[in-house]
């Protein structure tokens, strides 16, 4: 008798991601599974997903990337889950890497490198950041922590972590007004998780975050490589390191509000 073979749920979040929802899931389409956990969609987000085949299930009581997880997590029924951002895409590469994994069986977490795609062009040059942990074996994973930028708890810490070759094409910052728009949402988090914390802000702190955030995207990982888009790419990340800590020295009432679990 053929034992079978392990299963694979895709896990996708949502929040107003009518015009990126159908490349996004029609790269995730191989899973057995594919759960979208929607934050409460103003445009066609939920109606796009569900045409897809897709689970959609709507949680609109924003509680914090972490929680926003976790609730993706109580809909897998597989063996593994992949955790899918709404602007992302599987590539061929690393859809067949993601497969053997999962029909490996092994107990890994395997750690995905992004492949940026900014203002309607691949920054290709650039060199990747160190990765994120995506792939999980379901039953080693407990939760997920932290409101933005969270992280897995895993039921064996110790777990043993891959990278795949393959990247994810990240479509982050498809516009200057967007961007913009992201900056002030992600400053904003960044800043009450370190409020939480008992960190202090200022100016100067936040221009020291920014200098050596811009210094080590554009020359250290060569966004200057990448033209006018990889200016701005980094440029933007650096002003959010900038006004994250402004906002925790300026906008300390506003911080007090945020969810930051």
């Amino acid at each position: 008798m053929t034992a079978q073979q392990p299963t694979l749920c895709i896990a996708i979040l949502t929040m107003n991601e009518a015009h990126r929802i159908a490349q996004c899931i029609e790269s995730a389409q191989f899973a057995d599974q594919i759960v979208v956990v929607d934050s409460g969609s103003k445009d066609d987000t939920v109606a796009i997903a569900q045409s897809l085949g897709a689970q959609v299930h709507s949680h609109a009581d924003w509680q914090g990337f972490a929680e926003q997880r976790n609730r993706l997590m109580k809909y897998c029924s597989s063996d593994y889950i992949f955790f899918l951002d709404a602007d992302e895409v599987i590539t061929p590469e690393l859809q067949m890497e993601i497969q053997t994994a999962v029909s490996s069986g092994r107990n890994a977490v395997w750690k995905i490198l992004w492949n940026q795609v900014a203002y309607g062009k691949p920054l290709t040059l650039m060199k990747s950041t160190g990765g994120i942990q995506r792939l999980f074996k379901s039953s080693n994973l407990l939760r997920f922590e932290g409101v933005v930028h969270e992280q897995a708890i895993l039921v064996e810490p110790a777990t043993p972590v891959i990278t795949c070759k393959g990247q994810l094409l990240h479509y982050s910052r498809e516009t200057v007004y967007a961007s913009l728009q992201k900056l002030a949402q992600y400053a904003q988090l960044g800043a009450a998780k370190r409020a939480k914390a008992g960190k202090r802000g200022g100016v100067l702190r936040g221009f020291a975050s920014a200098f050596a955030s811009f210094m080590q995207l554009y020359f250290f990982r060569r966004g200057f490589l990448c033209g006018g888009e990889g200016f701005l790419f980094c440029f933007f990340i650096a002003l959010e390191c900038f006004f994250r800590y402004a906002m925790l020295r300026y906008d300390k009432a506003t911080l007090e509000n945020v969810v930051t679990r």
